[in-house]
């Protein structure tokens, strides 16, 4: 059984799990397949191997469908709604589209998985109503069963050995409430508080911090981006003053904005931006040029960290 068997649906989300390349390349060919022949517009959005894998088996059927390799577009797994899957999906509106999205794989850091989790949970606010089947592969073998038993969690169905069938444990705002976790930041990380006078002097201060951390040049002008938007939504949002923090973390800079406003929505930063929209750009540009976004927000106020390579 396929996704297929339930187009009668506008929304169709299920989780793969497959074990082994035999099984995720028949499962996955046969899904494109169909699509191709019913005339729907396919994205298959994968890590790279796993591009391969399809793309060899297709053969020329593999012309008709966008080819998206995920570990580079989806690094960030908070780019892949806006960037990805609504960006293929716009382009096609009014006609029922069809996705392989594999935002989670072995070798996913710890820091990374809890934003692929919150993703996964969104996709279900972000597309339902629209005519669209999103499949999400799961290397069901080189998981952890924590893994596998979020995608039961994050998906109403579930195909595994062949079945299909529905997830008694889909629960995708408790799982948004587990990933709005506390943003613990080292005590040896650089710190400045700034309200509305001193945004020159606080992206300064972040620029000088992240340099003499080791930052190139040309991953410098994202973090004065990311700054500059996170800082100026903590004065126009956020109580009119915040705290950045930035240190180093591994090979990448990371930074942080910390304030007393309560985000609200969780698709934030997550929607594509229309042509003629005012304002309402800055979490967007900060996932888009981000390597990975967390944010917690809570009662007593709203922190958004920004990881960015340092090279």
């Amino acid at each position: 059984m396929t996704p297929t068997d339930r187009c009668d649906e506008s929304f169709v989300h299920p989780a793969l799990l497959y074990r082994g390349d035999r099984e995720y390349v028949e499962t996955t060919t046969r899904f494109v397949a169909e699509g191709v022949a019913a005339g729907e517009p396919v994205a298959v959005a994968v890590p790279t191997r796993r591009l391969d894998l399809i793309r060899r088996a297709l053969g020329p059927l593999g012309d008709d469908v966008r080819w998206i390799d995920m570990t580079r577009d989806g690094r960030n797994p908070g780019r892949i709604i806006p960037s990805v899957l609504r960006r293929f999906t716009d382009t096609h509106r009014g006609r029922r589209v069809r996705i392989i999205g594999e935002p989670v794989w072995r070798g996913r850091t710890a820091a990374e998985y809890p934003a692929c989790l919150q993703h996964e949970a969104l996709i279900n606010r972000a597309f339902d109503g629209h005519d669209v089947t999103i499949l999400c592969p799961y290397d069901a073998r080189a998981l952890s069963d924590e893994v596998i038993a979020d995608a039961h969690a994050t998906h109403p169905v579930v195909i595994s050995g062949g079945q299909e069938r529905v997830s008694p444990a889909f629960d995708p705002d408790a799982v948004l409430e587990r990933c709005n976790e506390t943003l613990c930041h080292p005590p040896g990380a650089a710190t400045v508080r700034f309200d509305a006078a001193g945004l020159p002097a606080v992206r300064d201060f972040a620029a000088g911090a992240a340099r003499e951390r080791g930052m190139t040049p040309a991953r410098l002008q994202d973090l004065s981006l990311v700054v500059a938007e996170l800082t100026t939504n903590s004065v126009v949002h956020g109580g009119g003053s915040g705290t950045l923090r930035i240190w180093a973390e591994s090979e990448q800079i990371v930074c942080e904005v910390q304030d007393a406003g309560r985000l609200n929505d969780p698709l934030a930063g997550r929607r594509p931006l229309r042509p003629e929209q005012i304002g309402g750009r800055g979490l967007f540009l900060v996932h888009v040029v981000s390597d990975l976004v967390r944010v917690h927000t809570g009662a007593s106020g709203t922190t958004v960290r920004s990881c960015i390579a340092r090279g």
